[in-house]
């Protein structure tokens, strides 16, 4: 008998795990831009109202990845969209057809569209947390560095954001050092181009919030994560680095899981308004 009522227990709660995710609003690959790669898919909680929104940027050495990467957003979404977030994971133009200013104002055209549509989605257009993953995390604190990228694209301020292990965060001391081919693809040769895309030179007047998670396993992350933030702060913007001995695919995937290091995130979230604190209780 206490088998049976178990069982059925079980299935009750699948029933209502399966009720709630049919109920789920999901928008595929919503236009931003003409190109098909310009399109961003839009998870939104039932019957949300005045939802807050994070905004992922995928990585892949501005070349690769996908916006629906299981790794991009399946702990994530499962974890945040139960308590109240619009989810939404943007593809942009890639290597070789797009170099990466070209990207980052992509993502915020992307970001521009998605303020736009918010309350349809019953979010709250005021309430976005960017969030972006390796050359995703570049972009996204490209836009914080040189906020003309995003009022050039139509879009407006945000609340902080949220870079997972940057891919390049000081791009003129990557390219005098040894470093992987990826980069020459995304920088090229031209010390100036390598000014233009890094987001410590571009940093230059207060942002919004930011968190920087940099893996321990990478020699350079943590130390390049430390003098973007020292930067950001000397600025007059609230900032801090949050180093993990995670590998640098892992501090993508496991972001969502119980534990210490979403429990760090989702602090820094709670910080930003007092909606989000609300809805991470």
């Amino acid at each position: 008998m206490h088998t049976r009522l178990i069982q059925f227990f079980l299935l009750l709660s699948s029933f209502f795990s399966f009720a709630l995710q049919a109920e789920t609003l999901v928008l595929k690959n919503v236009a931003y831009g003409k190109d098909d790669a310009q399109r961003f898919d839009v998870y939104a909680p039932p019957q949300a109202r005045g939802a807050p929104v994070i905004l992922m940027v995928h990585g892949g050495g501005w070349r690769l990845g996908d916006k629906a990467m299981s790794r991009v957003v399946d702990n994530k979404l499962a974890r945040w969209l139960p308590k109240g977030f619009v989810f939404v994971t943007v593809n942009y133009r890639m290597l070789p057809k797009t170099d990466p200013l070209t990207q980052a104002a992509d993502i915020a055209r992307a970001l521009a569209v998605a303020q736009e549509k918010a309350a349809s989605w019953g979010a709250d257009r005021h309430k976005f947390i960017l969030m972006g993953h390796s050359a995703g995390a570049h972009l996204v604190a490209l836009l914080a560095s040189k906020p003309e990228l995003v009022s050039e694209q139509g879009a407006g301020s945000w609340l902080g954001t949220v870079l997972l292990d940057s891919g390049a965060l000081d791009v003129p001391a990557i390219m005098n050092r040894r470093h992987f081919p990826l980069y020459d693809h995304a920088f090229g040769k031209d010390p100036a181009y390598w000014q233009a895309v890094s987001p410590l030179q571009q940093l230059n007047r207060p942002t919004a919030p930011l968190l920087a998670v940099c893996s321990s396993q990478r020699r350079e992350s943590c130390p390049e994560a430390q003098r973007f933030v020292a930067k950001a702060a000397s600025l007059g913007t609230r900032s801090a680095v949050l180093p993990l001995d995670l590998s640098h695919g892992e501090i993508n995937a496991t972001l969502g899981e119980s534990g210490n290091y979403t429990a760090a995130v989702e602090a820094f979230m709670r910080s930003l308004d007092k909606g989000i604190a609300q809805a991470l209780l």
